[in-house]
């Protein structure tokens, strides 16, 4: 570790383009991608809101949304030992140890942790893939985070029930191929979908990303939002990622 106790050997820092914030991260490991920050710039947190993040690794969610909200705190929950401790250093590296706190626990254990209806906002980019998508990575911890080992979708919906409060709001980032699944399960959880974005990556591609904001106890009504464009051209943001998200 560095003299100020904050790198190791195998850690660098990136630049999260926002407020002069930074981020430690592996440099061979699982890093935060466009899907933390498309959420962080989709989801909602109001002056005097409590904040959850359900498994913000290096803690990148719980930052960005600092940097572009007035909120007193935000908590990130994390299981894995050296990723929480990583991201509390980020927390540290940012001087936002009075915003800012992650705890490491169990998502599935998630309400008995903080208490039920402690929150208003909670968000949560979680693993994609279940067992039987994809080959599993055999790093532990890019597997952790791509696919259900620790969690699965139905785990996180559950507890984001439980945490928030009666029209409490929650913010997730999924993959497409499972929205009628998404859907399914957050109604069957009392979170009633009230608004969609797609994420393309060039503007004649698939999606391959799909935003979406639930209310607890809402009523039944979901506005399909305009998509997000990433890429103009190869190797260049579109106008809307450069002028919204800062990148």
């Amino acid at each position: 570790m560095d003299e100020n106790g904050i790198l190791f050997d195998d850690e660098r820092i990136d630049d999260l383009q926002r407020n002069g914030y930074h981020i430690i991260q592996k440099k061979r490991g699982f890093c935060f991608g466009m899907d933390a920050v498309l959420l962080s710039g989709f989801a909602s947190v109001r002056r005097g809101e409590r904040a959850l993040d359900l498994g913000p690794g290096a803690g990148s969610i719980p930052i960005l949304l600092e940097a572009k909200t007035e909120v007193n705190h935000f908590t990130g929950l994390e299981i894995q030992e050296q990723i929480c401790d990583m991201a509390s250093r980020s927390v540290r590296l940012n001087g936002l140890e009075d915003k800012v706190e992650i705890v490491r626990g169990d998502i599935r254990e998630a309400s008995r942790i903080f208490g039920r209806a402690s929150f208003d906002v909670v968000t949560s980019n979680p693993p994609y893939m279940t067992d039987s998508h994809g080959l599993r990575n055999p790093d532990l911890q890019k597997a952790i985070a791509r696919h259900e080992l620790l969690c699965t979708l139905r785990d996180v919906v559950r507890e984001t029930e439980l945490l928030l409060k009666p029209g409490g709001r929650f913010y997730l980032v999924h993959r497409p191929e499972r929205l009628a699944e998404i859907i399914f399960t957050l109604k069957e959880h009392h979170l009633e979908p009230k608004r969609m974005k797609l994420v393309h990556p060039f503007v004649d591609r698939k999606a391959n990303m799909v935003l979406l904001e639930a209310v607890r106890g809402g009523n039944p009504s979901m506005r399909v939002e305009a998509p997000i464009i990433v890429f103009r051209e190869p190797g260049i943001y579109s106008e809307e990622i450069t002028e919204v998200y800062g990148y």
